[in-house]
């Protein structure tokens, strides 16, 4: 059975020292035998703060964060989802948080551009969140055929629109990815709560790769890092700081429960509503 990945970082403002601290722990996690790793959102540019400069700098495979990706899959022959970039678009002065898979050649098969954007009050350090300042609604979802199974892409504010992953999930995603920069003021009581409750109803596996600066004096992040098996169970998790977390993915078992509790074909949102 292929083993996946979630790694959990620390980034801060300084991109070398986030791209190192990113290929240590995907040389971790390739010692654990992870074949698909998932990076966090953010992972290369956390804490930056001109994004319109690095969306342009990202604007091709040329970027630093892009290249560093596809070196690092090339090097450990793996599947690497990269967390998020900024990336520069020709219909909007603003940029895309985009979210590249690469196979094991180092070439990017897949981009998702995050669809929901994260504009709250939180009750933290930072207070208000405002990521539409500086980033563009993406909006198309994304399924993506590997070794592995079929993923979804999804990133971080997603994780509560429960409509996006059902989407998912009929075109057929077997495994859900979440890779997130989740606030530790909601992580702590929504975090592990939510993937749980998207894997569940969904019969997916979901891989949540997040950020874990639970004591930041700026920007706390949650942390938790996790994976959850098609029933709801944690096959794997990590508290606060940085670190790699791995499990199975058993495909047999994820169609043996849905052979089982055909949730998808029950569905009845057809239901014509009462007159009067």
């Amino acid at each position: 059975m292929p083993r996946i990945a979630a790694i959990q970082m620390t980034s801060g403002g300084n991109l070398q020292a986030n791209l190192k601290q990113a290929a240590e722990l995907i040389a971790q996690a390739v010692q654990q035998g992870a074949e698909l790793l998932v990076l966090p959102e953010y992972f290369a540019y956390h804490g930056c703060r001109d994004v319109a400069a690095i969306a342009i700098a990202e604007r091709d495979t040329s970027g630093p964060a892009r290249c560093f990706l596809a070196e690092q899959a090339r090097q450990h022959g793996i599947w690497l989802v990269g967390g998020t970039i900024p990336v520069a678009v020709e219909y909007d002065k603003r940029a895309a948080a985009s979210c590249f898979v690469l196979n094991a050649r180092g070439e990017e098969v897949a981009c998702y551009r995050k669809i929901h954007l994260f504009d709250v009050d939180v009750e933290d350090a930072k207070g208000s969140y405002r990521e539409s300042d500086d980033y563009c609604h993406g909006g198309e979802t994304v399924v993506v055929d590997t070794p592995f199974g079929k993923l979804g892409l999804t990133v971080c504010y997603d994780l509560r629109f429960p409509e996006l992953y059902r989407s998912l999930a009929e075109q057929g995603a077997q495994i859900l990815l979440v890779p997130s920069a989740f606030t530790a003021a909601t992580g702590e009581p929504h975090w592990e709560l939510l993937l749980r409750a998207r894997a569940v109803e969904n019969l997916c596996y979901v891989v949540g790769a997040n950020m874990g600066d639970r004591f930041h004096d700026k920007r706390p992040t949650w942390g938790g890092s996790t994976i959850i098996d098609p029933w709801g169970k944690v096959l794997a998790a990590l508290a606060d700081g940085p670190g790699v977390v791995v499990a199975e993915i058993d495909l047999a078992y994820l169609h043996k429960l849905r052979q089982k509790m055909p949730v998808h074909e029950h569905r009845r949102l057809n239901v014509v509503k009462p007159s009067g």
